[in-house]
């Protein structure tokens, strides 16, 4: 079977060029460069980016990029495991094995019988009680201060340390947010009243009733019809000043910290523009947009066709391309958009909830000769 690794090396070697040389023109690196000639697909953190760089390594070499794709999913089928089904015998069709098969298959129709209603029913009906019990029990979660997410349910409670409150008071020093309804939208008890958050809207609270904005609510997931469903919601604070928190143990009821980056502009902002790389020449860069709520999202890579679709949470695209990427957004809040180039990751923030937003990422050329990559912000 004909090798995409072996292809690449050798219109490499005889166009004459050494790994350190494509990795300059290129843009990648030297590790995947090699990766891709020994069909390391290991190497790469996600078989889109390996795809990626394989065209644009083809491309750059002249050959066809196609059918080394072919022969990329040729090799990935071939290594995949054969089907257990595919290794199973055909039984003989003789009177012995027959009647043995068949006291077979009694048996085990009579195992699965036990096994599925008399054994099975009660153990499936004692974890759906249980689940019941564990849906309407009442939770206290502390909120250390850091970045949190959590699926509430109704009569949840979160407790928030207040710098301005005694130790001793009546709730310990902590201000008590507590669940009230999780069906169609979340609302949640505060000191300075309720609060009502809709789906995928990113809410400032003022907790403590001072006229501050306190800490902010996402709301990522939630049920139009069934409460029990619950809410699922990511909090963080609005100033890390506004809360002084004090220390607090590990518990096993604390929300697990979720680390986020922010991007990286080699210069600041100027009107609608953001440049978030600059250098000498300008090569192809990758955008990934992964979704965490719902959203219309459509996109143009350099001049080809738009493609639209409806995305849900938990979807990802990516694309790649030589000179720019127009993005459309019904709802910039509901994704997250990260530009892939020189082997360099960055985040871009893309705005509040329900805000529709039409952007640019290419490459601009400016007047001392240098390239920029640019998000520029569109009406």
């Amino acid at each position: 079977m004909e090798s995409y690794g072996e292809k690449l090396r050798e219109a490499r070697e005889e166009k004459q060029l050494t790994i350190d040389q494509v990795a300059r023109e290129t843009s990648i690196t030297h590790q995947y460069i090699a990766a891709l000639e020994t069909e390391d697909a290991e190497v790469f953190p996600g078989e889109p980016y390996m795809v990626g760089f394989l065209k644009n390594y083809a491309d750059y070499l002249g050959v066809s990029s196609e059918e080394l794709l072919k022969l990329y999913h040729a090799k990935k089928i071939q290594e995949s495991p054969v089907p257990t089904e595919l290794l199973k015998r055909n039984k003989p069709k003789f009177l012995i094995p027959l009647i043995i098969s068949i006291v077979v298959l009694l048996l085990l129709g009579v195992g699965a019988y036990l096994y599925f209603v008399v054994f099975k029913v009660p153990e499936v009906r004692e974890e759906k009680r249980k689940t019941a019990v564990e849906t309407t029990k009442v939770h206290q979660y502390e909120f250390t201060g850091k970045t949190e997410t959590k699926r509430l349910y109704v009569g949840d409670q979160i407790l928030v340390p207040d710098s301005t409150a005694k130790k001793d008071s009546e709730n310990g020093g902590k201000i008590i947010l507590t669940v009230m309804d999780t069906k169609g939208s979340l609302t949640i008890e505060t000191p300075a009243g309720p609060q009502i958050i809709d789906l995928s809207e990113e809410r400032d609270l003022d907790i403590n009733g001072d006229g501050r904005q306190d800490i902010i609510l996402y709301l990522s997931d939630i049920s139009s019809s069934d409460g029990n469903h619950g809410a699922e919601v990511r909090m963080l604070l609005k100033d890390p000043n506004a809360i002084v928190l004090d220390s607090l143990p590990d518990l096993e009821t604390n929300l697990s910290e979720i680390p986020t980056e922010a991007a990286k502009p080699v210069a600041s902002a100027s009107g609608r523009q953001v440049v978030v790389l600059e250098d000498t020449r300008a090569y192809p860069f990758t955008v990934n947009a992964s979704f965490r709520g719902s959203c219309v999202f459509r996109y143009r890579v350099d001049r080809n066709a738009s493609v639209e679709n409806y995305y849900r949470s938990g979807d990802i695209v990516n694309v790649t391309a030589s000179n720019a990427v127009r993005l459309w957004m019904s709802n910039v809040n509901a994704l997250k958009i990260q530009v892939i180039a020189d082997t360099s990751y960055y985040d871009l923030e893309v705005g509040r909830a329900g805000q529709v937003k039409v952007e640019d990422i290419k490459w601009i050329r400016t007047s001392e000769g240098k390239y920029q990559l640019v998000v520029l912000e569109l009406d």
